[in-house]
This record gives C-alpha cells, structure tokens and sequence, in this order.
C-alpha cells in the first residue's frame, strides 16, 4: 500500500523558486521540534517549576474587588491579563526544583508607576510568609516601613502574631460596643465599653446560641450563621489596624501590593470607608483575611474542619502547564483523565499541538472537589507509590510533565491562544553554501511561505482522511465504513489482527476483542454492527455512533483538501508576489479579525500528527464552520469579502489574499480561478451551489484563510555534531530535572540548522520548513531520510545524553 504524499493532498507549489534546494531531516529527534503555546496575551508558555503546589489562603472575593478597583490597588497590568480571577500557588521545595518561588511569575503583578516623579517604594517578591522560619522575619519590616510609621507597623506585627482568631476575653454577650477608631489604632475583642466578670467556663461554647446570638447574628452578626468565622459559634474579628493618610495612589497601591506579597492572602488591605477622604489623603485599613489563610483560618478554619473546608472555597477550575512528548493532545488528555479518574470532557485545551515533537501548553480542569495538591499529586503518582525523589528526578510518566498551577474561575476554550512559539533543529543539512541557507530563511522572513494545511491534517496512512470525508459529503455511507475499516500500512499488530478478524475471517466478536480501546472511529462501527446482529446494512447508523466531532474531521480534512488544491492553482496562475482582479480580500479590518478568528478555531482544533480515525478529537461547534458557540455571544453572521477589480490592487498587498474553504456561506473568487474552484467540486461529484444536505452536521459553512503566512518572530543558526543521539536543543522539562544542557561540537562533521519562530494559530510549521528544504514533508518519507542518513553511522549513543522518551504504542 502506497502512503500518501503532499501532492495527493494539494501541496505542490514554492515561493522561493530561485533558492536552491537544501537536504535536511525534520523531527529526527523530539527535542528537534519544540513547540510553546502562544496564549491571548503573548505570553509563551514555558515549565517553571516542576514541585508540588500549594493552595495559597490568598481567594480573590468577587465582594473585595470594586474596593480594590476604587483605589486602583489592582494594577493595570494584573487587571489587563484578568490576573484577578486567578488564586496563585507556590511550590513546596523540592529536589530538582529550579524555581521554588512562585509557579507563576508572569503573574505576579508589579507596582505600576502611573504618575510620573512619583517615588514608589520598590516591593520585594518572596515566598508567602508560611514558608518562612521567623514568624516575622525583620524584611517585613524594612519592606513595610516606606508605607507606615514605627508605631502602625507593630501594631500589624501584633495583629498577625495574633492569628486568625481573636484572642478570647470574656464580655457576656457585650463585645458588639466598640470603641472609635484612631490613625494606627488596633480593635480588639477586649475593646468593650464595659468592664465584665469572667463567666462560667461552658460560657465559649454557648456564646453563639444564645437567644441574643440567634437574634443578632444573620450574615456577619455575633453568634449567627454569618460572623467572621462563617458558622455559629465563630466571634466577629473587629480587629483593624490604620494607617496615616496617604496621600499619592500610587504609595496606597504600593502598601496594598506589599501587603499581599509579604502575607501570601493572610492579611487584607483596602481603603477605609469609615472616615471621609481629606486633603492629606485616604487611609488603608489592614486586618486578617475574611477568607481565612493560615491558622484555623477561613470559614471555619482548618483547626474547625479539616483540610477539606478549603476546596469549595477555590474557583472551580485549576489551570496548569502541561508538556508532552510524543503524545498527541487527545492521548495526553485521556492519559491525565486517568490518573485524576475524570471525564476526559473534564479536561479542555486553547489548540492541539504536534504528536511527534516536545510541546507545551496550558490545560485547564473542572476540578469538582480536588485541590491544586491534589491534581498533581495523582498525576504524578504520589498516591500510587511513586516517591518523591522519584518524581522530581526522572521525567514524567508516559511523556507527560504538569508544572505551574493556579485555580481560575472559566476554564480554557478552543482557540484561546494567538499562536505558537517553535524551536526546530533539522539535522544533517545539506547546502551549497552558507548564503543559501540565509537566502531561504529570509524568504520566509520576508516574503512568507504558502499556508497550506499540512500532511498531519490528513493522517499518515495510505487512506487520507479527506477521501473518507467526501463519501460522507456524497452520503456515500458503505464506502466511507469500508475506507475506515480498511488496512493501513505500519500499524500496531494488535490493530492488524482485528482488521483481519473482521475483513478475512468476518468474525465481528472476535474483531471487537481484539481491537483497541484507542482505534475509536472502527470500534463504534463495529459495536453498532454487533448490536445490529451482524446486519451491516445500516451503515449510516453505525456511522452515526462515531463522536460528531471525529465524523466532522473527517469533512475539514476534505474542506483542507480542496483549498491546498486551489491554492496552488492560484499560484501557479499567478504567483505569490502581487494580488491580482479576482483575488478576494476581507471588506474591512473587524470583519477580517472575526473571520480569520471563525477559521483559525477551526482548523486550529485538528492539528496533529496523528492520524484522525484513531483520536476523539477536540469539540468543534456551530455546525462545522469553525465557530465557537461558548465565546459567541451574538448570532453568527458571514464575513463580508470583496473580490478586487483593477482599482483595488495598489490598495492591498499578496498578505491580504484570503481563499474559501468550501462551504454554504462563502464566495469564491472571481475569474477563470472562480470557475476552476466549480470545476474542481464537480469533478469530485459535490454541487459547488449547494452544501446542505438531510444530515445537517455534515452541511459545510466554510470559512476564509490567508493563502500566505508570514512568521511573527523568525531568526535561526547553524550549528555543528557528530552523534544523532546527542540532543541540540532542551526540553523543559530537562532543564528543570538538571540534565547537561545540549553541548554543540565545534568540530563536527555534521550541520544543523536551528530555527526559532512565532507562528499565528492553524499555521503549519512544517509548511514553512518545507519552504526551506524543498523536500517532501510526509512523516514516513522523513523517517526514510533518517534512516538513509550519513549521520547515523555515529551514533554513539552517549551515556551523558538523557534517553529520549519511546514511544509507547500508540499507533
């Protein structure tokens, strides 16, 4: 059986025509192809501590942000990356650990300096104070003595030597009367009006139940349900400590920023609404966090109710970094839904990554009752015998690495990213000279390289996943089971030997033993046949057992398909350089931002190296266009487009060029290439006028995608080896664990190429390698090139190098 190659799937076309050809090998190690989620705000999602979490006392209460906001003590920065919805963990120490600060760090807001000669007390980041061995180590007060006098700063010493809980002190039902407050000054429980006998020892635990109690109490009276403690029984913590009026924003948010940072959400700060502003300023108001950190703190307190009174009061997803090698996104998800004995449904990503390769991103978990100890404590098997030393000194079980954990109130969506961050290594790179291989890099620099959607989007057997897809576009539904069901060269013999039960023997029950849990899209056919009695000529229904969204990938890799074939019509018709009448371009910037989003998500979701009939993929939505229906909040409508005409062409440029994928809400181009596009859809048996069919999953929307990409962020260089097993480039995850960093040979006999480049979302870097080497990029030929190589005549397998992670079976 015959793989397929790029030409089978449309890619045939160059930019660079007048470069020459350069030899290279993709992906012959993992760590040749790193990969780093790009998220909303550019921020590159990178391993920064592989320790275990702790869950910060620190809840961000929805009820204390507008204080917060009214005093600007949220800077701008945390406000701008909705860094207030999230509660920040930091990691206990442990072995191997290179950053037992914070898992964090671009989160952890900096003071803003807003107004200019303003002089605002730098705050030191540290480590919450739990960690620390002085109960108040003398850098709280250096770091608090810029914001407050001698005297305020030791009454906020007293108040958090104090604890949580108030001291006791008798006042039979009293201590509601207080005092007025003074700059600096602290409440106590023993600021009652009246001087009272000490009562009868049971009196504590009745304080609370009593008919005054009951009748004062509601939400934050004394003894009711409310209080500070958030049960019955709990005393109303009055405790306030002042400052002097302050008067420049930026001091007060400076103090807020300190308070938070040396008390880890111990200790609150906001300004005070008792007294009015007067010209000297506003004061700040420090006293224990209602949300309770630290000692029997919260509602409750853990000395009240164990560890467990925590969980419910987290949002309710955890967010973390996850990195995965060799894994496809969905096999890693499965895996982790495993270890936390999850719904897979549970789990959600921003985009899919590449399977072969290293790749980083963040992944977000309805948690239900599990705590951020918790999750990365059964992913990485603490509960199920793995040591700790263990676990901080060897990688990740099944090439799977979680690090950096906050709790988050939404979780993660399809296409909540801007992009990816790559670092690839071709090794063994074969050039005439050293100016050919900086003329192909800046070709792509500068002129982009052809967006096509590459060979991972279409599987790596020897049945395309397009050609399945168009039976199910012609209701073809006995040929797309049988293009399932068939044999594909390379698979596991486990897969071979059901295929066979079911093709040769036509044993059905002994097919569905045989066959992997994994192989989904076979299994739901062949399940639906057994419940059938073995009647298979309901093939539509067994069809229908297949999830919607692996059907729907089937019928994006067909839309793929079709548009890589029209654009490189268009490029052989008219080249890349210029726009040309016929071209379509989007009618305005807003509607080009929605509809290059609408397709991004769409195509975004499927990218992968793994073949799409053995992975559940992530879930598309609004029919099969690409849009996403959690983020919408208005009815969807096409993107207005414009076909250009002479007078058109000085006002855009080759960039702007977009191209349809096939679909009922889209245009196609002008021209002779218009009437190509028809032909093409014909020829295949579809009418391009009518994409609606009886089953409506299966009515394509189309979208528009630019028919060039030009990297965000691009810059490379050579470098020189002798050993193939020898890495050139470090994993995180290695990194963090300690292992030798990738030494590069001076001497050696071979060249590499090291590529470091931002890509937007749904672009292909394997597309824009191919712009360089001018070589085949299908998976099978490149592994052919490995093997063919001169340089695996050197492998030494050095003892120095960590192995790399094998693959496990998967296919």
């Amino acid at each position: 059986m015959q793989r397929i190659m790029e030409t089978d799937v449309g890619i045939s076309e160059y930019i660079g025509h007048d470069v020459p050809r350069i030899g290279g090998i993709i992906k012959q190690r993992f760590t040749d192809f790193l990969v780093f989620e790009v998220d909303l705000d550019g921020r590159v999602a990178h391993l920064k501590s592989i320790a275990k979490p702790e869950s910060s006392p620190k809840k961000k209460a929805d009820a204390e942000e507008p204080t917060k906001a009214a005093d600007e003590s949220v800077p701008t920065e945390q406000a701008s990356n909705d860094t207030k919805d999230d509660i920040d963990t930091a990691p206990a120490a442990a072995p191997g650990a290179t950053d037992p600060v914070s898992t964090v760090d671009a989160e952890v807001p900096s003071v803003v300096n807003a107004v200019p000669n303003t002089q605002v007390p730098e705050v030191e980041t540290t480590e919450a104070v739990a960690d620390s061995d002085e109960p108040w180590p003398e850098r709280f007060t250096q770091t608090l003595a810029p914001f407050l006098s001698e005297e305020a700063i030791n009454k906020v010493k007293d108040l958090y030597l104090e604890g949580p809980e108030p001291p006791f002190v008798s006042d039979s039902g009293w201590g509601g009367r207080q005092a007025k407050l003074t700059t600096g000054e602290t409440l106590d429980d023993d600021a009652s009006a009246l001087p009272v006998a000490d009562p009868p020892a049971e009196e504590p635990e009745k304080s609370g139940r009593g008919k005054r109690g009951k009748a004062r109490g509601g939400r934050g009276g004394r003894g009711g349900r409310g209080g500070r403690g958030g049960r019955p029984g709990t005393r109303e913590d009055t405790r306030r400590v002042l400052s002097d009026p302050i008067s420049s924003k930026d001091v007060r948010t400076g103090l807020h920023q300190a308070i938070r940072t040396l008390f880890g959400g111990k200790l609150d700060s906001e300004t005070d609404t008792t007294t009015p502003a007067t010209d000297d300023g506003s004061r700040i108001v420090i006293k224990w966090s209602r949300r309770g950190g630290g000692r029997g703190g919260g509602r409750g307190g853990r000395a009240d109710r164990g560890d467990r009174s925590e969980r419910g009061t987290y949002p309710q997803y955890v967010h973390f970094t996850m990195q995965k090698t060799n894994r496809d996104t969905q096999d890693a998800l499965a895996h982790l839904s495993r270890m936390l004995k999850c719904n897979v449904k549970d789990l959600s990503v921003a985009g899919t990554k590449d399977k072969r390769g290293v790749t980083v991103q963040r992944v977000s978990l309805r948690r239900g009752n599990k705590t951020v100890e918790d999750v990365w404590t059964m992913i990485n098997g603490l509960n199920r015998g793995r040591s700790l030393e263990e676990i901080m000194t060897r990688r990740g079980e099944r090439g799977i690495r979680v690090a950096d954990f906050n709790y988050r109130k939404a979780s993660l969506e399809l296409g909540m990213l801007k992009g990816n961050a790559f670092i690839i290594t071709l090794r063994n790179v074969q050039a005439d000279s050293s100016d050919t291989l900086d003329r192909a890099m800046n070709t792509i620099k500068d002129k982009g390289f052809i967006n096509y959607y590459g060979m991972q989007r279409f599987g790596t057997a020897a049945i395309p996943t397009h050609s399945i897809g168009l039976a199910l576009l012609k209701s073809d539904w006995h040929k797309a089971v049988s293009l399932i069901l068939r044999h594909r060269p390379g698979e596991h013999p486990d897969v071979v030997a059901a295929r066979d039960a079911w093709l040769a023997e036509g044993d059905l029950d002994k097919a569905l033993e045989l066959m992997p849990r994994r192989v989904v899209a076979e299994r739901c056919i062949l399940e639906s046949y057994q419940k059938q009695g073995g009647d298979t000529r309901n093939a539509m229904g067994a069809l229908s057992t297949i999830p919607r969204n692996l059907r729907l990938m089937y019928v994006h890799a067909y839309q793929s398909y079709v548009w890589n074939a029209i654009v490189s019509e268009r490029i052989k018709m008219h080249g890349a350089d210029k726009p040309v009448v016929g071209d379509l371009v989007f009618d305005t910037d807003s509607t080009e931002k929605t509809a290059e989003e609408d397709a991004d998500v769409a195509m975004d979701a499927v990218q992968g190296d793994v073949p799409l009939d053995e992975k559940v993929a992530v879930e598309d939505s609004a029919e099969n266009s690409g849009r996403s229906s959690k983020r919408s909040r208005k009815p969807w409508e096409p993107p207005r487009v414009k076909t250009l005409t002479e007078e058109d062409l000085d006002k855009y440029s080759i960039f702007d060029v977009i191209m349809p994928l096939p679909g009922k809400d889209v245009a196609f181009p002008g021209g002779t290439l218009g009437e190509r596009y028809k032909e093409f859809l014909r020829a295949d048996g579809l009418d391009p006028n009518n994409f609606v069919r009886k089953q409506k999953e299966y009515s394509l929307g189309g979208s528009y995608r630019k028919i060039l990409h030009q990297p965000k962020e691009l810059s490379w260089s050579v470098l020189r080896y002798t050993d193939p097993d020898v890495p050139l480039a470090q994993a995180d995850e290695d990194q963090l664990l300690g292992f030798d960093a990738p030494a590069v040979s001076e001497d050696g006999k071979f060249v590499a190429l090291q590529i470091r480049l931002t890509l937007g979302t749904a672009a292909y870097a394997t597309m824009a390698l191919r712009e360089v080497t001018k070589t085949e990029t299908s998976s099978h030929y490149q592994t052919a090139l490995t093997q063919a190589s001169e340089d695996q005549k050197y492998k030494a397998s050095a003892e120095e190098a960590p192995e790399e992670i094998p693959d496990a079976g998967d296919e």
